[in-house]
């Protein structure tokens, strides 16, 4: 599909939902906004200082008001995305806990990508010890906190800083730099809970049939995914991620974690390099409503995916939020909305969300738990009894998320 046939489908999305539900915010982040020093902030109560960041991305400036505004079909090849600034502020408060306590929470990516930056992190508590640990190989960022025994409260509050845009693939450009061999193997490999043998091979075999192009074979496999999965609201968290249970079962049903595992499953069955980003919704969407989060995000956790093809790089895919919408919206199969957010979603991350990490069969440092398939929530510890934020009789957890404008 050409990109300006790519654009005019996207646009249509907008003509087709109601008003309400799609107004799009328009991008208010001033000049005193683009020359904001990134340097990551100190930490308090003598935790270490984060290691310094370039500057902020500069926001694209805004249409003169009244300017004539160009037709979908007519945009530039390379539309610019303006850059948003948004902070986000975690409170936790721990409570019915007794002995030595440690928590574990998901930071933003701490390496820079065209769609998200992270400009720093600060925090305050009554913590004995705090700070960051770093995985590269796994793209890993974890902040944790130490509390020794007698604690009665153990509270922390942690502040972040990211720097978003959208993220779009164009079809009709190729030539991006190749990724490294080592990065592609590991985005082959097994987990837990994402085999690539036996029926999760066969199913993904079914799935592209005799197709050899490797971008067709990527898009088979999500329209697959979109065809044979269903959204169910009703699991805790994001879903399990147990892609063999799933297809032994028939039932392919889950939240977002399962449906984008089964595609990133599927697609490192037949050699497609692939790979989750656990992350969290942050602000409201221009697409639907039940695609954006405002207020408490506690529990607004997503995943997302990415597939590799040489001469493209990662592309960026969200079938889930196109499973979601379906439920959300009760879609029909020939409705023109899903039809134009199905094409939008292969290929476009819509960035009210921020990407914490892509990381599978994650060990904690000095944990004594078991391996958790995936970090996306707060986890804590105490003597060697973990739980995560979802258990609420013990864990008080709020997130909130705003837009830094002038």
């Amino acid at each position: 599909m050409k990109r300006r046939n790519f654009l005019a489908a996207s646009a249509l999305l907008s003509l087709l939902a109601p008003t309400s539900v799609l107004a799009a915010k328009k991008s208010k982040t001033s000049a005193k906004a683009t020359r904001r020093s990134s340097t990551k902030k100190s930490s308090r109560h003598s935790a270490p200082a984060a290691a310094a960041k370039p500057e902020a991305p500069a926001a694209a400036s805004s249409p003169q008001p009244g300017a004539e505004q160009p037709d979908a079909t007519g945009l530039p090849d390379e539309p610019a995305t303006p850059w948003r600034i948004y902070d986000i502020t975690s409170t936790i408060a721990l409570k019915e806990v007794k002995g030595k306590l440690r928590l574990w929470l998901p930071l933003a990516l701490h390496k820079d990508t065209p769609w998200q930056r992270s400009l720093g992190q600060s925090w305050q508590g009554n913590f004995t010890n705090a700070g960051i640990y770093r995985d590269p190989a796994e793209t890993i960022v974890v902040f944790y906190a130490d509390w020794n025994e007698g604690v009665d409260a153990p509270q922390l509050q942690i502040s972040s800083q990211v720097a978003k845009r959208d993220r779009h693939f164009d079809i009709t450009r190729r030539g991006n730099a190749a990724e490294r061999s080592e990065v592609l193997r590991q985005n082959l490999h097994a987990s837990h809970l994402v085999p690539t043998d036996g029926l999760v091979r066969r199913t993904a075999e079914r799935a592209v049939g005799r197709i050899q192009d490797p971008l067709a074979r990527g898009k088979a496999i999500y329209d697959w995914v979109l065809e044979n999965t269903t959204y169910d609201p009703s699991l805790p968290g994001i879903g399990r991620g147990d892609i063999e249970a799933m297809l032994d079962s028939g039932q392919l049903s889950g939240k977002s974690a399962d449906i984008t595992l089964l595609f990133v499953a599927l697609c490192r069955a037949i050699g497609i390099p692939a790979r989750p980003f656990f992350g969290q919704r942050i602000d409201s969407s221009r697409l639907f409503s039940g695609l954006g989060a405002t207020d408490n995000l506690s529990t607004e956790q997503q995943c997302r995916a990415e597939f590799y093809t040489p001469g493209y790089g990662w592309i960026p895919v969200n079938p889930a939020d196109v499973r979601k919408a379906i439920h959300d919206e009760h879609l029909s199969s020939n409705d023109p909305k899903l039809v134009v957010l199905s094409k939008l979603l292969f290929g476009f991350w819509e960035m009210n969300w921020v990407a914490f990490n892509s990381a599978l069969d994650v060990r904690l440092r000095g944990g004594n738990g078991k391996a958790l398939p995936f970090l996306v929530l707060p986890q804590a510890e105490v003597a060697a009894n973990r739980f995560d934020s979802l258990d609420t009789k013990r864990f008080s957890y709020t997130v909130h998320a705003s837009s830094v404008e002038g």
